[in-house]
């Protein structure tokens, strides 16, 4: 149910940011054909170079409008079998085609204002009007393009904000308009003529405004386009995934954007000896610390690794491990310049001896190979001794607990009880069950010790402990024993 739940909110709230994305992308076509209308009306009305830059730059506004509407609409539309990573980049690409169409108006009005300057007579008809709708035109811009940039900003949509540049890049243009409109009618009431030529310049002004403000969108979406990644971004996730606790290194981080998502591939080292489960906490971790620093799809791919300074004991089991074996009670003695290594390992109950013989073999000749390159073995070969014992899978049926069974239970306890004298360690026993099972009579109890304890003493007094309740009681065959510290009883 939680999941259910959680999958319905997270559609909800991806409904609710495509809504608002489409409705800052109409507001900004319908702002563009009252732009384009009202400029091109300034234009016939004047005959200004600069007023045509501008119903230019705004024709070109609505087209961009009008693909960002599109592009938004199709960014938003769920991963699917032929996009894997969604339809993000549709905005990448929507941005990069308005770029385009920002550079060629550029081209054009510099290549009308060079013709005007030095190649071709023309006349102005500037008057107060004119001025006071470019004002008017002016505000609108300013109004759309803070509107587009909020949107743009709060869900990290290129293609708005590629649509909001542009009506930045037209308040400015045109307050250039409207200064080279005024100086013109300036220099007609006042008889000076060289203002003609303040329209042609500041046309000019616009399109050096518009190449530098698409030089910059257009080298960025460019990035998105080709898969570049932010400069210094893969450094910084790779140190801090590094720096967390059970990875060993990250040996390699990618990344990759579309539209609004980021996307990260990265692959970390983990001790070769990890369980499973530890190795997936891990990268349930590295994935919580790449979104903090970077809101992300997250892949982690782990590489096992052994620790530099491995211990002997972490190769023997990561050996074993390889081999899908289970070991235990591993140790290991130098005696006389020669290491002795010992362990017992758990194989089927079905196997024959042959066969468990085999297993053993092979993974004595590893752990031979392993001691040899280590200081620990001396000059000569590593001694290897695996006792092979069934391991575990049925669960006993019939198992009966008859009468003398209790009154055994109760002389085991009073038994245990009775050692304390003994063993300092040892505070009392309790909860002392007996069971037979087939022709094997079983015990189970469980010792409460101090909690300081180190746990290699502990281990070695319930070793202690067994032994004797089977030294007193040659009947019973295994013993187990459950330290607990006493002061979480």
């Amino acid at each position: 149910m939680a999941k259910f739940l959680g999958t319905m909110i997270e559609k909800m709230e991806i409904s609710t940011v495509a809504r608002e994305k489409k409705m800052a992308a109409i507001a900004s076509v319908g702002s563009a054909i009252v732009l384009v209308s009202l400029k091109v009306f300034l234009t016939v009305a004047t005959g200004s170079l600069g007023v045509l830059s501008e119903a230019l730059h705004s024709s070109l506004d609505l087209i961009a409008a009008v693909i960002t509407y599109l592009s938004v609409s199709v960014s938003d539309t769920p991963a699917d079998e032929r996009h894997p990573y969604g339809h993000g980049k549709f905005e990448n690409f929507s941005a990069f085609v308005e770029t385009a169409l920002l550079l060629v108006t550029a081209v054009y009005i510099i290549w009308e204002a060079i013709m005007r300057l030095f190649f071709r007579d023309f006349s102005i008809h500037p008057s107060l009007l004119a001025v006071g709708l470019l004002g008017l035109a002016l505000g609108v811009d300013l109004v759309r393009s803070r509107a587009l940039g909020r949107v743009a900003r709060k869900y990290a949509s290129e293609a708005l904000e590629a649509d909001a540049l542009h009506f930045s890049t037209d308040v400015w243009s045109t307050m250039t308009v409207m200064l080279g409109i005024a100086a013109v009618w300036i220099g007609e009431r006042f008889q000076i003529p060289w203002l003609r030529y303040a329209d042609p310049i500041a046309a000019l002004g616009v399109a050096g405004f518009v190449i530098w403000v698409g030089s910059r969108l257009g080298l960025r979406t460019l990035d998105a386009l080709v898969d570049a990644a932010p400069p210094g971004l893969q450094e910084q996730i790779s140190t801090a995934v590094s720096g967390m606790e059970g990875v060993l290194g990250a040996e390699r981080v990618r990344l990759r954007r579309a539209g609004s998502r980021h996307f990260v591939d990265i692959t970390i080292s983990v001790p070769r000896t990890a369980s499973f489960e530890r190795v997936h906490e891990i990268s349930d971790a590295v994935e919580r610390r790449v979104a903090q620093i970077l809101p992300a799809d997250v892949m982690v791919h782990m590489e096992p690794r052994a620790r530099a300074n491995e211990h002997l004991f972490e190769a023997i089991r990561a050996a074993a491990q390889r081999r899908n074996l289970a070991i235990h009670e591993l140790s290991a003695q130098e005696l006389e310049g020669r290491l002795f290594i010992e362990m017992h390992l758990e194989v089927e109950e079905g196997l024959s001896l042959r066969d468990a013989h085999r297993l053993a073999s092979g993974l004595e000749g590893e752990v031979q190979q392993i001691a040899a390159g280590l200081k620990e073995a001396g000059a000569r070969p590593a001694e290897v001794n695996i006792h092979i014992e069934p391991q575990g899978t049925e669960i006993s049926r019939g198992a009966r607990t008859a009468k003398e069974m209790k009154g055994l239970g109760t002389e085991v306890e009073s038994f245990l009880n009775s050692l304390t004298a003994e063993y300092d360690e040892l505070v009392d026993c309790h909860e002392v069950h007996v069971r037979q099972v087939g022709h094997k009579i079983l015990v189970s109890c469980h010792c409460a010790m101090s909690g300081d304890l180190p746990i290699t003493e502990v281990h070695d007094v319930t070793a202690a402990l067994e032994d004797r309740v089977k030294e007193k009681f040659p009947q019973i065959a295994r013993v187990t024993i459950h330290p607990e510290p006493i002061e979480e009883r």
